[in-house]
Formats: C-alpha cells, structure tokens, sequence
C-alpha cells in the first residue's frame, strides 16, 4: 500500500499505512519561506531568515497537533548512536537549553516511550525511518545516510528498542520515507564497499553497476537490514527526493542550496 498524503493547515505531508501513532512525512509545502527555500523550509542554519522557519515549525505544528515544545531533535553526524529521549528533553526547540542539548547529543537516532514526546529528525536525501511498537508504545526516528546505512543504524535503533523497553522486532513496525532513490543515487566504490561488508549476499538486490559508478538503493538497503533484525511490517515509500525536488528537498539536485524536510514521530496521549 502506498504512502498517504495529507494536507492540514495548508502543511502537506506523506504518513505510511502501517503507523497507527501521530507521524509525518514533511514536504517542501506549506511554509512561509520564499527564493530556494519556498516553503515549508525546517532547517535552522541554511541561511534562511529565523523568522520564517519558526514560523515554519508553528504552521507544522499547528497541522500536526503538537507544540514545539514537545518536539526533541539531536545532532546528526552519520554515526550509529541511538539517544534515548525523556520528557526532561522537551525544553522548547528554540531555547537555548535546546541548542545546548542538542550540541551535547552527537546523534542520528532517537527512541522513547514517553507520550507526547514528539522526536524529530531531519533529512533532505537520506533516508528517514520511523519506528512504532503499538504493544509497548514504544516509538523511533532514525536519520540513515550511506554512512548510517552501512552501520547499521536502523537495526541498532531496533536493538536499543529490544534492550531498553523490552520490545520484540515482530510487534514493531517501520516506515521508510521518501529519500533518494536507486534512479538517483550515483555513487562511487568506496560506498559500496562499505555496503557490502554489511550485506555482503544481497548486494545484487540494492547496487548496480554502471561503468566506474554505482546506483544504489538505499531504502531496500535499510529494509534488508531491518528485516534482518527481525521486523515484518515495514513499509517503503515509492517517492524519490531528487526525481520530486519541487515536492522536497533534495541536497543532490540543489547541490547543496535547500532546506531540509522532517521526519518526526509521537506516542499519542
């Protein structure tokens, strides 16, 4: 089944039929913010004006039935750390507790059992899972680039899951969201290679070769690897960042001048 796209509040977003908890996919629809960052623009130091993307994160807000205050985002760096998010952590988004936070919190996963914590990451050709155990309540996002991907970030999210709340891979369901896709994606040997060391017998199913450059899937990557981990519900959307650059962000096709789309996620109250 494909993934469902919404509008609410002029916010247009994609969710995916297998996640029963508050999601969203966010979109480049539905902002303030206008030139190469028209409109719904959320990253904070691209160089669009403060004002419109607070602006942005109210609207987005508003159409998702949270507050910014609920949301908890970290540092990403490509590494395969998975924080653990409280309540305690849900200082404002833009306070200065919460550049201190997420300064201090060098991470590309975050899980939580709280409700009403909403965890955000951000993305704008990686690729976004959410996570949801409906038995534990029990939620995850998790930014995945090449580098996340051949460590195995995703299935290390699923372990954290296993460890810290006692959830089991089968009852837990994921979402893989719009990144970059196989038609896209050119890359070089140095990350397949690292693939491969991760999925040494399924690198006909995500790679291709073309001349001294390979394309590759990212998404069935990370799907291999999460069924892998023991998860049978997982749904993969069929949107590619860079081919839909006028729908979301695509640092590709922009070479670098964009914004960044969200994916977040919350354990309704």
């Amino acid at each position: 089944m494909p993934f469902i796209e919404n509008s609410a509040s002029g916010v247009v977003y994609m969710t995916a039929p297998n996640i029963q908890t508050m999601h969203a996919f966010t979109t480049r629809f539905g902002g303030v913010s206008s030139g190469i960052f028209e409109s719904l623009n959320l990253a904070f130091r691209a160089g669009d004006p403060p004002e419109n993307v607070k602006e942005n994160y109210s609207v987005l807000c508003c159409a998702l039935g949270i507050t910014t205050d609920d949301i908890v985002c970290s540092n990403q760096v490509h590494n395969d750390y998975i924080r653990v998010a409280t309540r305690d952590d849900c200082v404002g988004l833009f306070s200065p507790a919460q550049s201190v936070l997420a300064r201090a919190h060098r991470a590309d996963g975050l899980i939580t059992q709280t409700p009403g914590v909403a965890l955000m990451i951000f993305t704008a050709d990686c690729v976004p899972i959410l996570l949801h155990d409906p038995v534990l309540g029990v939620i995850g996002a998790v930014h995945a680039g090449w580098r996340g991907t051949a460590m195995d970030i995703a299935a290390t999210a699923v372990r954290k899951m296993e460890n810290r709340f006692g959830c089991s891979p089968t009852d837990i369901k994921a979402a893989i969201g719009p990144c970059i896709s196989k038609c896209c994606y050119e890359t070089d040997r140095d990350v397949t290679d690292a693939l491969r060391e991760i999925l040494p017998d399924a690198a006909d199913d995500y790679m291709t070769q073309s001349g001294d450059k390979y394309m590759v899937d990212l998404k069935e990557a990370n799907r291999l690897l999460l069924a892998g981990a023991g998860l049978i519900d997982i749904a993969v959307s069929d949107e590619c960042t860079s081919c839909l650059s006028d729908k979301y962000w695509s640092h590709r096709k922009t070479r670098g001048r964009r914004g960044s789309q969200a994916a977040v996620i919350t354990i309704n109250k």
